[in-house]
Protein backbone atom coordinates (compact mmCIF):
# COMPACT_ATOMS: atom_id res chain seq x y z
CA UNK A 1 0.00 0.00 0.00
CA UNK A 2 1.10 3.67 -0.65
CA UNK A 3 1.44 6.12 2.07
CA UNK A 4 -1.40 7.31 3.98
CA UNK A 5 0.04 10.67 3.43
CA UNK A 6 -0.20 10.59 -0.36
CA UNK A 7 -4.19 9.92 0.24
CA UNK A 8 -4.18 12.62 3.15
CA UNK A 9 -3.37 15.17 0.76
CA UNK A 10 -5.04 13.30 -2.89
CA UNK A 11 -7.72 15.95 -2.32
CA UNK A 12 -5.51 19.06 -1.77
CA UNK A 13 -3.43 18.27 -4.69
CA UNK A 14 -5.80 17.56 -7.53
CA UNK A 15 -7.53 20.27 -8.81
CA UNK A 16 -10.76 18.40 -9.31
CA UNK A 17 -11.19 17.18 -6.06
CA UNK A 18 -10.16 20.35 -4.69
CA UNK A 19 -13.07 21.54 -6.56
CA UNK A 20 -15.51 19.59 -5.47
CA UNK A 21 -14.49 19.91 -2.09
CA UNK A 22 -14.81 23.80 -1.67
CA UNK A 23 -17.89 23.92 -4.10
CA UNK A 24 -19.55 21.25 -1.31
CA UNK A 25 -18.51 23.40 1.28
CA UNK A 26 -19.96 26.49 0.05
CA UNK A 27 -22.73 25.03 -0.53
CA UNK A 28 -22.99 23.66 2.95
CA UNK A 29 -22.89 26.96 4.68
CA UNK A 30 -25.08 28.44 2.94
CA UNK A 31 -27.55 25.61 2.98
CA UNK A 32 -27.06 25.17 7.14
CA UNK A 33 -27.84 28.79 7.16
CA UNK A 34 -31.59 28.23 5.68
CA UNK A 35 -33.74 27.25 8.29
CA UNK A 36 -35.62 23.64 6.73
CA UNK A 37 -33.06 22.65 4.18
CA UNK A 38 -31.13 20.09 6.45
CA UNK A 39 -27.33 18.88 5.63
CA UNK A 40 -28.83 15.97 6.00
CA UNK A 41 -31.11 16.53 3.27
CA UNK A 42 -28.40 18.06 0.96
CA UNK A 43 -26.71 14.83 1.58
CA UNK A 44 -29.47 12.61 0.45
CA UNK A 45 -30.26 14.48 -2.89
CA UNK A 46 -26.37 14.21 -3.62
CA UNK A 47 -26.58 10.25 -3.68
CA UNK A 48 -29.18 10.66 -6.43
CA UNK A 49 -26.61 12.54 -8.23
CA UNK A 50 -23.33 11.07 -7.37
CA UNK A 51 -23.92 7.16 -7.51
CA UNK A 52 -22.49 7.16 -10.98
CA UNK A 53 -19.43 9.57 -10.07
CA UNK A 54 -15.84 8.20 -8.79
CA UNK A 55 -15.99 7.39 -5.26
CA UNK A 56 -13.27 10.03 -4.49
CA UNK A 57 -15.04 12.66 -6.26
CA UNK A 58 -18.66 11.97 -4.52
CA UNK A 59 -16.88 11.73 -1.10
CA UNK A 60 -15.24 14.57 -1.76
CA UNK A 61 -18.78 17.23 -2.38
CA UNK A 62 -20.54 14.98 0.54
CA UNK A 63 -17.74 15.84 3.06
CA UNK A 64 -17.54 19.55 2.33
CA UNK A 65 -21.32 20.15 2.38
CA UNK A 66 -21.23 17.89 5.48
CA UNK A 67 -18.52 20.14 7.53
CA UNK A 68 -20.06 23.50 5.94
CA UNK A 69 -23.43 22.77 6.84
CA UNK A 70 -22.74 22.24 10.53
CA UNK A 71 -21.48 25.67 10.62
CA UNK A 72 -23.88 27.09 8.55
CA UNK A 73 -26.43 27.11 10.98
CA UNK A 74 -24.83 29.36 13.25
CA UNK A 75 -24.88 32.36 10.59
CA UNK A 76 -29.08 32.82 11.11
CA UNK A 77 -29.14 31.49 14.89
CA UNK A 78 -26.44 34.58 15.78
CA UNK A 79 -28.28 37.21 13.22
CA UNK A 80 -31.84 36.00 13.29
CA UNK A 81 -32.61 33.97 16.21
CA UNK A 82 -33.40 31.11 14.08
CA UNK A 83 -31.06 28.14 13.78
CA UNK A 84 -30.22 26.99 11.07
CA UNK A 85 -29.82 23.32 12.15
CA UNK A 86 -30.04 21.55 15.63
CA UNK A 87 -26.89 21.79 16.55
CA UNK A 88 -27.20 25.74 16.55
CA UNK A 89 -29.64 26.04 18.98
CA UNK A 90 -27.36 26.68 21.67
CA UNK A 91 -25.29 29.25 19.72
CA UNK A 92 -28.40 31.58 19.63
CA UNK A 93 -28.71 31.62 23.33
CA UNK A 94 -25.74 34.19 23.18
CA UNK A 95 -25.05 34.84 19.64
CA UNK A 96 -28.45 36.63 18.89
CA UNK A 97 -28.05 38.61 22.59
CA UNK A 98 -24.61 39.65 20.56
CA UNK A 99 -26.17 40.82 17.61
CA UNK A 100 -28.98 42.97 19.51
CA UNK A 101 -26.06 45.15 21.48
CA UNK A 102 -24.43 45.47 17.37
CA UNK A 103 -21.23 42.77 17.41
CA UNK A 104 -22.43 40.55 14.97
CA UNK A 105 -19.65 40.93 12.94
CA UNK A 106 -17.21 40.32 15.92
CA UNK A 107 -19.83 37.08 17.61
CA UNK A 108 -19.76 36.08 13.26
CA UNK A 109 -16.07 36.14 12.99
CA UNK A 110 -15.18 34.26 16.31
CA UNK A 111 -17.52 31.64 16.08
CA UNK A 112 -15.96 30.70 12.54
CA UNK A 113 -12.35 30.54 14.00
CA UNK A 114 -13.97 28.30 17.48
CA UNK A 115 -15.72 26.55 14.74
CA UNK A 116 -12.47 26.32 12.26
CA UNK A 117 -10.53 25.26 15.73
CA UNK A 118 -13.24 22.52 17.17
CA UNK A 119 -13.31 20.89 13.29
CA UNK A 120 -9.48 20.67 13.41
CA UNK A 121 -9.37 18.82 16.90
CA UNK A 122 -12.21 16.61 15.68
CA UNK A 123 -10.63 15.43 12.72
CA UNK A 124 -6.83 14.86 14.49
CA UNK A 125 -8.86 12.78 17.05
CA UNK A 126 -10.30 11.25 14.49
CA UNK A 127 -6.87 10.40 12.58
CA UNK A 128 -5.12 9.14 15.56
CA UNK A 129 -7.45 7.95 18.41
CA UNK A 130 -10.44 6.39 16.17
CA UNK A 131 -9.96 3.21 17.11
CA UNK A 132 -9.71 3.85 21.32
CA UNK A 133 -12.68 6.11 20.70
CA UNK A 134 -14.63 3.25 18.62
CA UNK A 135 -14.57 0.77 21.54
CA UNK A 136 -15.46 3.08 23.97
CA UNK A 137 -18.98 4.22 22.35
CA UNK A 138 -19.21 1.02 21.77
CA UNK A 139 -19.56 -0.07 25.54
CA UNK A 140 -22.56 1.97 25.79
CA UNK A 141 -25.28 -0.04 25.81
CA UNK A 142 -29.18 1.07 25.48
CA UNK A 143 -29.73 2.19 29.44
CA UNK A 144 -26.50 4.53 28.90
CA UNK A 145 -28.25 6.87 25.97
CA UNK A 146 -31.34 6.97 28.05
CA UNK A 147 -29.27 8.38 31.00
CA UNK A 148 -27.46 10.49 28.74
CA UNK A 149 -30.86 11.78 27.51
CA UNK A 150 -32.19 12.19 30.16
CA UNK A 151 -29.29 14.54 30.97
CA UNK A 152 -29.34 16.52 28.01
CA UNK A 153 -33.11 17.26 29.11
CA UNK A 154 -31.86 18.30 32.80
CA UNK A 155 -29.22 19.86 31.05
CA UNK A 156 -31.88 22.55 29.89
CA UNK A 157 -32.11 23.96 33.56
CA UNK A 158 -28.52 25.65 32.94
CA UNK A 159 -29.91 27.11 29.55
CA UNK A 160 -33.25 28.60 31.50
CA UNK A 161 -32.50 31.07 33.48
CA UNK A 162 -32.74 30.39 37.19
CA UNK A 163 -35.46 28.01 36.84
CA UNK A 164 -35.34 24.51 36.52
CA UNK A 165 -39.17 24.28 36.95
CA UNK A 166 -39.61 26.25 34.19
CA UNK A 167 -36.55 24.68 31.88
CA UNK A 168 -37.79 21.06 32.97
CA UNK A 169 -41.34 22.00 31.92
CA UNK A 170 -40.38 23.51 28.25
CA UNK A 171 -38.24 20.52 27.42
CA UNK A 172 -40.72 17.84 29.26
CA UNK A 173 -43.04 19.72 26.50
CA UNK A 174 -40.65 18.83 24.09
CA UNK A 175 -40.33 15.06 24.70
CA UNK A 176 -44.26 15.64 24.17
CA UNK A 177 -44.35 16.72 20.79
CA UNK A 178 -41.44 14.31 19.76
CA UNK A 179 -43.83 11.01 20.83
CA UNK A 180 -46.70 12.13 18.78
CA UNK A 181 -47.19 9.69 16.10
CA UNK A 182 -46.52 5.92 15.55
CA UNK A 183 -44.66 4.09 18.20
CA UNK A 184 -41.46 2.72 16.11
CA UNK A 185 -42.16 -0.80 18.19
CA UNK A 186 -45.39 -1.54 18.14
CA UNK A 187 -46.92 0.86 15.61
CA UNK A 188 -49.57 2.02 17.97
CA UNK A 189 -50.55 6.16 17.13
CA UNK A 190 -49.64 8.33 20.30
CA UNK A 191 -51.27 11.57 20.43
CA UNK A 192 -52.61 11.39 17.44
CA UNK A 193 -56.06 11.57 18.32
CA UNK A 194 -57.42 9.14 15.58
CA UNK A 195 -55.73 11.54 13.05
CA UNK A 196 -53.98 10.24 9.92
CA UNK A 197 -52.60 13.30 9.18
CA UNK A 198 -50.57 13.10 12.57
CA UNK A 199 -49.79 9.36 12.52
CA UNK A 200 -46.43 10.27 10.72
CA UNK A 201 -45.49 12.34 13.52
CA UNK A 202 -44.29 16.57 13.94
CA UNK A 203 -40.69 17.09 12.10
CA UNK A 204 -38.63 18.57 14.76
CA UNK A 205 -37.27 21.29 12.14
CA UNK A 206 -41.26 22.49 11.82
CA UNK A 207 -41.04 22.72 15.59
CA UNK A 208 -37.73 24.86 15.53
CA UNK A 209 -39.04 27.30 13.11
CA UNK A 210 -42.17 27.81 15.05
CA UNK A 211 -40.73 28.39 18.13
CA UNK A 212 -38.09 29.92 17.47
CA UNK A 213 -38.46 32.19 13.98
CA UNK A 214 -42.46 32.97 14.13
CA UNK A 215 -42.28 33.38 18.09
CA UNK A 216 -39.32 35.83 17.48
CA UNK A 217 -41.13 37.66 15.30
CA UNK A 218 -44.12 37.65 16.91
CA UNK A 219 -41.91 39.20 19.78
CA UNK A 220 -40.48 41.93 17.63
CA UNK A 221 -44.14 43.33 16.55
CA UNK A 222 -43.51 45.03 19.88
CA UNK A 223 -40.56 46.65 19.16
CA UNK A 224 -41.39 47.81 15.27
CA UNK A 225 -40.81 51.84 16.68
CA UNK A 226 -37.19 50.64 18.32
CA UNK A 227 -34.33 52.53 16.21
CA UNK A 228 -32.11 49.64 14.21
CA UNK A 229 -29.21 48.86 15.79
CA UNK A 230 -25.75 49.63 13.30
CA UNK A 231 -23.49 46.44 13.81
CA UNK A 232 -19.99 46.87 13.73
CA UNK A 233 -18.07 45.75 11.03
CA UNK A 234 -14.62 47.17 11.30
CA UNK A 235 -12.78 43.63 12.20
CA UNK A 236 -15.13 40.65 11.39
CA UNK A 237 -11.87 38.67 11.35
CA UNK A 238 -11.48 38.49 15.45
CA UNK A 239 -7.88 39.40 17.08
CA UNK A 240 -4.95 37.62 18.11
CA UNK A 241 -6.18 38.04 21.53
CA UNK A 242 -9.36 37.30 21.28
CA UNK A 243 -8.51 34.02 19.92
CA UNK A 244 -6.01 33.34 22.52
CA UNK A 245 -8.44 34.14 25.52
CA UNK A 246 -10.95 31.58 24.19
CA UNK A 247 -8.54 28.56 22.89
CA UNK A 248 -8.33 26.75 26.45
CA UNK A 249 -12.28 26.63 26.63
CA UNK A 250 -12.55 25.78 23.09
CA UNK A 251 -10.31 22.57 23.42
CA UNK A 252 -12.22 21.48 26.19
CA UNK A 253 -15.35 21.80 24.69
CA UNK A 254 -13.89 20.17 21.35
CA UNK A 255 -12.46 17.36 23.18
CA UNK A 256 -16.67 16.66 24.87
CA UNK A 257 -17.93 16.86 20.85
CA UNK A 258 -15.84 14.20 19.42
CA UNK A 259 -16.45 12.17 22.77
CA UNK A 260 -20.63 12.83 22.32
CA UNK A 261 -20.21 12.57 18.51
CA UNK A 262 -18.80 9.16 18.48
CA UNK A 263 -21.37 7.63 20.42
CA UNK A 264 -23.95 6.86 18.10
CA UNK A 265 -26.96 8.14 17.25
CA UNK A 266 -26.38 11.79 18.80
CA UNK A 267 -24.58 14.12 17.34
CA UNK A 268 -23.73 17.89 17.59
CA UNK A 269 -26.72 19.40 18.88
CA UNK A 270 -26.46 17.26 22.27
CA UNK A 271 -22.94 18.23 22.13
CA UNK A 272 -23.22 21.94 21.68
CA UNK A 273 -25.87 20.98 24.54
CA UNK A 274 -23.22 19.52 26.84
CA UNK A 275 -20.34 21.68 25.52
CA UNK A 276 -22.65 25.27 26.56
CA UNK A 277 -23.24 23.91 29.96
CA UNK A 278 -19.83 23.06 31.15
CA UNK A 279 -18.59 26.49 29.95
CA UNK A 280 -21.59 27.95 31.97
CA UNK A 281 -20.71 25.81 34.88
CA UNK A 282 -16.84 26.27 34.81
CA UNK A 283 -15.98 30.04 33.42
CA UNK A 284 -16.06 32.12 36.47
CA UNK A 285 -15.88 35.55 35.03
CA UNK A 286 -17.33 35.37 31.96
CA UNK A 287 -17.64 38.51 29.09
CA UNK A 288 -21.04 39.19 30.05
CA UNK A 289 -23.80 37.22 31.75
CA UNK A 290 -24.71 33.29 30.08
CA UNK A 291 -27.62 33.95 28.08
CA UNK A 292 -27.41 37.95 27.47
CA UNK A 293 -24.02 38.16 24.96
CA UNK A 294 -21.64 35.75 26.71
CA UNK A 295 -18.63 35.36 24.68
CA UNK A 296 -17.99 31.71 26.13
CA UNK A 297 -21.42 30.72 25.23
CA UNK A 298 -20.84 31.25 21.36
CA UNK A 299 -17.22 29.61 21.63
CA UNK A 300 -18.40 26.73 23.66
CA UNK A 301 -21.28 25.23 21.19
CA UNK A 302 -19.50 26.24 17.90
CA UNK A 303 -16.26 24.39 18.87
CA UNK A 304 -18.28 20.87 19.90
CA UNK A 305 -20.57 20.75 17.30
CA UNK A 306 -17.84 21.13 14.30
CA UNK A 307 -15.96 18.94 16.55
CA UNK A 308 -18.76 16.73 16.87
CA UNK A 309 -18.33 16.11 12.71
CA UNK A 310 -15.21 14.31 13.24
CA UNK A 311 -16.67 12.29 16.08
CA UNK A 312 -19.35 10.59 13.96
CA UNK A 313 -16.91 9.74 11.27
CA UNK A 314 -15.24 7.32 14.03
CA UNK A 315 -18.17 4.98 14.72
CA UNK A 316 -18.96 5.18 10.66
CA UNK A 317 -15.66 4.64 9.51
CA UNK A 318 -14.38 1.76 12.00
CA UNK A 319 -17.44 -0.06 13.23
CA UNK A 320 -20.31 0.91 10.34
CA UNK A 321 -22.35 2.84 12.82
CA UNK A 322 -23.45 5.77 11.95
CA UNK A 323 -22.65 8.45 14.98
CA UNK A 324 -25.26 11.22 13.00
CA UNK A 325 -28.39 11.31 10.60
CA UNK A 326 -25.47 12.44 8.26
CA UNK A 327 -23.00 9.95 8.61
CA UNK A 328 -26.01 7.04 8.65
CA UNK A 329 -26.51 8.53 4.93
CA UNK A 330 -22.88 8.08 3.75
CA UNK A 331 -23.01 4.35 4.95
CA UNK A 332 -25.90 4.02 2.03
CA UNK A 333 -23.09 6.24 -0.17
CA UNK A 334 -20.74 3.81 0.85
CA UNK A 335 -22.57 0.90 0.09
CA UNK A 336 -23.74 2.40 -3.26
CA UNK A 337 -20.06 2.27 -4.26
CA UNK A 338 -19.24 -1.01 -3.35
CA UNK A 339 -17.75 -0.35 -0.13
CA UNK A 340 -18.39 -2.16 3.52
CA UNK A 341 -18.48 0.88 6.24
CA UNK A 342 -17.33 -0.86 9.46
CA UNK A 343 -13.47 -3.10 10.10
CA UNK A 344 -13.28 -5.00 6.58
CA UNK A 345 -13.13 -1.24 4.97
CA UNK A 346 -10.38 -0.35 7.51
CA UNK A 347 -8.61 -3.65 6.65
CA UNK A 348 -9.75 -3.53 2.86
CA UNK A 349 -9.29 -0.10 1.99
CA UNK A 350 -7.73 1.81 4.56
CA UNK A 351 -6.27 4.68 1.95
CA UNK A 352 -10.45 5.24 1.78
CA UNK A 353 -9.74 6.34 5.42
CA UNK A 354 -7.27 9.06 5.16
CA UNK A 355 -8.49 10.05 1.82
CA UNK A 356 -11.76 10.96 4.22
CA UNK A 357 -9.46 12.58 6.89
CA UNK A 358 -8.34 14.79 4.01
CA UNK A 359 -10.94 16.13 2.70
CA UNK A 360 -12.36 16.70 5.91
CA UNK A 361 -9.24 18.55 7.41
CA UNK A 362 -9.23 20.45 3.71
CA UNK A 363 -12.97 21.10 4.31
CA UNK A 364 -12.35 22.42 7.03
CA UNK A 365 -9.79 25.28 5.89
CA UNK A 366 -12.36 26.29 3.26
CA UNK A 367 -15.45 26.46 5.93
CA UNK A 368 -12.88 29.10 7.56
CA UNK A 369 -12.34 31.10 4.18
CA UNK A 370 -15.76 31.03 3.55
CA UNK A 371 -17.31 31.35 6.76
CA UNK A 372 -15.04 34.74 7.23
CA UNK A 373 -16.23 36.28 3.69
CA UNK A 374 -20.13 37.28 2.80
CA UNK A 375 -20.92 38.58 6.17
CA UNK A 376 -21.00 41.70 4.97
CA UNK A 377 -24.09 40.42 3.52
CA UNK A 378 -25.76 38.50 5.87
CA UNK A 379 -25.34 41.35 8.69
CA UNK A 380 -27.84 43.58 6.41
CA UNK A 381 -30.11 41.40 7.41
CA UNK A 382 -29.80 42.38 10.84
CA UNK A 383 -30.02 46.22 10.11
CA UNK A 384 -32.68 45.59 8.33
CA UNK A 385 -36.09 47.55 9.52
CA UNK A 386 -38.20 45.09 11.67
CA UNK A 387 -41.40 46.51 9.67
CA UNK A 388 -39.43 44.66 6.92
CA UNK A 389 -37.85 42.38 8.65
CA UNK A 390 -40.50 40.23 10.83
CA UNK A 391 -42.43 39.84 7.44
CA UNK A 392 -39.46 38.20 5.56
CA UNK A 393 -38.86 35.91 8.67
CA UNK A 394 -42.20 34.94 8.35
CA UNK A 395 -42.05 34.34 4.65
CA UNK A 396 -39.15 32.35 5.06
CA UNK A 397 -40.22 30.36 7.48
CA UNK A 398 -43.15 29.36 5.73
CA UNK A 399 -41.03 28.17 2.78
CA UNK A 400 -38.52 26.32 5.04
CA UNK A 401 -41.24 24.62 6.70
CA UNK A 402 -43.03 23.99 3.57
CA UNK A 403 -40.04 22.75 1.98
CA UNK A 404 -39.44 20.24 4.25
CA UNK A 405 -42.05 17.33 3.50
CA UNK A 406 -44.10 19.85 1.02
CA UNK A 407 -46.73 18.99 3.22
CA UNK A 408 -48.93 22.67 4.28
CA UNK A 409 -50.41 20.61 7.71
CA UNK A 410 -46.18 20.86 8.52
CA UNK A 411 -47.05 24.91 8.15
CA UNK A 412 -49.78 24.82 9.95
CA UNK A 413 -48.38 23.42 13.21
CA UNK A 414 -45.44 26.09 12.81
CA UNK A 415 -47.55 28.59 13.23
CA UNK A 416 -49.23 27.07 15.93
CA UNK A 417 -46.33 26.42 17.72
CA UNK A 418 -45.10 30.21 16.66
CA UNK A 419 -48.17 31.17 18.70
CA UNK A 420 -47.40 29.17 21.41
CA UNK A 421 -43.77 29.92 21.53
CA UNK A 422 -44.69 33.84 21.96
CA UNK A 423 -46.51 32.82 24.95
CA UNK A 424 -43.71 30.99 26.56
CA UNK A 425 -42.11 33.92 26.17
CA UNK A 426 -43.96 36.26 27.49
CA UNK A 427 -44.01 34.37 30.58
CA UNK A 428 -40.51 33.80 30.58
CA UNK A 429 -40.34 30.60 29.00
CA UNK A 430 -37.04 29.37 26.86
CA UNK A 431 -38.00 27.85 23.65
CA UNK A 432 -34.79 26.08 23.87
CA UNK A 433 -35.17 23.42 25.53
CA UNK A 434 -38.82 22.39 23.87
CA UNK A 435 -36.77 22.01 20.48
CA UNK A 436 -34.10 19.56 22.98
CA UNK A 437 -36.78 17.71 23.85
CA UNK A 438 -38.71 16.89 20.61
CA UNK A 439 -34.78 16.00 19.44
CA UNK A 440 -33.88 13.76 22.56
CA UNK A 441 -37.40 12.61 23.36
CA UNK A 442 -37.53 9.31 20.28
CA UNK A 443 -33.99 8.59 21.96
CA UNK A 444 -35.42 8.73 25.22
CA UNK A 445 -38.49 6.50 24.78
CA UNK A 446 -36.34 3.91 22.32
CA UNK A 447 -33.45 3.49 24.43
CA UNK A 448 -35.84 3.06 27.32
CA UNK A 449 -37.30 -0.05 25.78
CA UNK A 450 -34.96 -1.97 24.77
CA UNK A 451 -33.20 -1.70 28.34
CA UNK A 452 -35.98 -3.05 29.75
CA UNK A 453 -36.53 -5.78 26.66
CA UNK A 454 -32.99 -6.82 27.22
CA UNK A 455 -33.40 -7.64 31.30
CA UNK A 456 -36.64 -9.72 30.08
CA UNK A 457 -38.76 -6.56 31.68
CA UNK A 458 -37.46 -7.12 35.09
CA UNK A 459 -37.93 -3.34 36.37
CA UNK A 460 -35.42 -4.64 39.28
CA UNK A 461 -32.57 -5.60 37.09
CA UNK A 462 -32.71 -2.50 35.55
CA UNK A 463 -31.72 -0.50 38.07
CA UNK A 464 -29.51 -2.82 39.20
CA UNK A 465 -27.53 -2.87 36.45
CA UNK A 466 -28.33 1.17 36.77
CA UNK A 467 -25.55 0.92 39.23
CA UNK A 468 -23.32 -1.89 38.70
CA UNK A 469 -22.35 -0.86 35.50
CA UNK A 470 -19.25 1.83 35.71
CA UNK A 471 -20.46 3.65 32.51
CA UNK A 472 -24.22 3.53 33.42
CA UNK A 473 -22.99 4.35 37.30
CA UNK A 474 -21.14 7.26 36.36
CA UNK A 475 -24.00 8.99 34.63
CA UNK A 476 -26.24 7.71 36.95
CA UNK A 477 -24.23 9.95 39.41
CA UNK A 478 -23.52 12.42 37.01
CA UNK A 479 -27.48 12.88 36.39
CA UNK A 480 -28.23 13.12 40.47
CA UNK A 481 -25.44 15.72 40.54
CA UNK A 482 -27.25 17.98 37.84
CA UNK A 483 -30.80 17.78 40.00
CA UNK A 484 -28.74 18.80 43.28
CA UNK A 485 -26.63 21.16 41.93
CA UNK A 486 -30.11 23.48 40.37
CA UNK A 487 -32.05 23.07 43.98
CA UNK A 488 -31.61 26.32 46.52
CA UNK A 489 -30.15 24.79 48.80
CA UNK A 490 -27.12 23.99 46.55
CA UNK A 491 -26.58 27.61 45.30
CA UNK A 492 -27.09 28.64 48.67
CA UNK A 493 -23.96 26.74 49.85
CA UNK A 494 -22.00 27.62 46.74
CA UNK A 495 -22.44 31.38 47.20
CA UNK A 496 -21.56 31.04 51.59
Amino acid sequence: MENPISYFFMSWSDPYLLMMTAAGTFAGVYIGAIPGLSVTMAVSILISFTFSWDTNEALALMVGVYMGGVYGGSRTAILLNIPGAPSAIATALDGYPLAKRGEAGTAIGVATVMSFIGGLVGILVLALAAPVVSEFALMFAPRDYLLLAIIGILLVGSLSGESLVKGVFSGSLGVVIGMVGLDPLTAEGRFTFDSITMMGGIHYVTAMIGFFGVAEALAQLHHLETPVIKQKLERITPKWSVVKRYIPLSIRTSFIGVLIGALPGTGGDIAALMAYDHAKRSVKDPSRKFGEGAMEGLVAPESANNAAVGGAYIPMLTLGIPGDAVTAVFIGALYIHGLKPGPMLMIETPHLFWFTVGALMLANVFMLIFGLTGVRLFIKLVECPRAILVPLILVLSVVGTYAIQNNVVDVYWMLGFGIFGYFLKIYGYQVGPVILGVILGPLMDVNYRRAIISTRENFGDFLLEMITNPISALLSAALIFLVISQTPMWKRRTVM
